[in-house]
């Protein structure tokens, strides 16, 4: 099983490596934003497949991140891994503080919280126009170039702006497989699957949650400033609860039990919404008829099934 798993993701590594030079700028776009919602996608499931916590309140993060980035950008307040790394730090202290709210209840009060927290978030952005742009959010022109090694690449560039965004999801997905290997990532595993022996056993829950909760948020934030400069908009729409909703639909379509398969599960969602919209407009409908049997019959997920099928074949 290991030998499949490690030959299905060098195959694709491969292919995510060659994409520029394989597929239109159209297709190159669409990679692009599957890899920065499969890295939110991840780091959602470290909260939901690795800890045991429903959160209903990703996009806050994700939100903070890009209209951080929006305003440095804006003006024109340092170089570009400047503007990513203060938006990641600032939504990572946006995340400590939700987080310290959130933790101290289980199951579906979490969910709520971290839904309604969200939502006050969101209210607040959309609100104050002068700021934030309410609906019509903050454009971003000018993104500085990347320098790096005496290096200078213009990130206006779809390809330069591709392997920007790969690079940071191998080393994002580095550094959640970093923790879940660690004994942190073992604590988080206690926690979930029995939280009172935890607590006997003298353990913290809540600050093992809020360390959790953080590093999620974190990420979130990072996968937002990206996000800010890939479309060149930072919008209240992404700190919608609609939006906290689609790193739920992604890893329940590519499943919950391994590293990669949120990511995988972002891949089926592009992929389905532009098969989709090339019939119809209402996507989203079909796609909830398609998420019925993946939950019904889909035991394993859709990631697990595939490696299954593929051993009954080797057998």
């Amino acid at each position: 099983k290991i030998r499949v798993q490690s030959g299905i993701l060098t195959l694709i590594f491969i292919l995510l490596a060659l994409a520029p030079v394989t597929f239109s700028k159209y297709w190159v776009n669409i990679l692009t934003e599957v890899l920065i919602m499969g890295l939110f996608a991840m780091a959602f499931n470290l909260l939901f497949g690795f800890s045991g916590l429903l959160s209903f309140g990703q996009a806050a993060p994700f939100g903070i991140g890009a209209y951080v980035t929006a305003l440095l950008i804006q003006h024109k307040l340092g170089g570009l891994l400047v503007v990513i790394g203060l938006s990641t730090f600032i939504a990572l202290l946006a995340s400590i503080i939700l987080g310290f709210l959130c933790v101290r209840r289980d199951d579906i009060f979490f969910a709520m919280l971290s839904l309604a927290l969200g939502m006050m978030l969101y209210t607040i952005v959309h609100n104050r126009r002068d700021v934030t742009g309410g609906s019509d959010g903050l454009p971003v022109f000018g993104t500085p170039s990347l320098n790096l090694f005496g290096l200078s690449l213009n990130i206006k560039s779809y390809v330069n702006l591709y392997y920007l965004v790969f690079v940071i999801f191998l080393l994002g997905a580095f550094f959640i497989y970093v923790i879940i290997k660690s004994p942190h990532g073992l604590i988080m595993t206690s926690v979930r699957e029995n939280k009172l022996r935890f607590t006997f056993s003298g353990g913290n829950v809540n600050n093992v949650r809020l360390f959790v909760f953080s590093i999620a948020g974190m990420i979130s934030g990072l996968c937002g400033s990206l996000y800010c400069i890939f479309t060149r908009v930072a919008s209240s729409e992404m700190l919608y609860w609609s939006f906290s909703a689609k790193p739920v639909l992604m890893t329940i379509l590519g499943g919950s039990g391994t590293l990669f398969s949120p990511a995988v599960g972002s891949l089926i969602f592009f992929g389905l919404e532009q098969l989709i919209t090339a019939y119809t407009t209402n996507w989203m409908i079909f796609l909830g008829a398609i998420l019925v049997p993946v939950v019904l019959f889909f035991s394993k997920e859709v990631l697990g099934t595939f490696l299954g099928f593929f051993e009954g074949k080797k057998r």
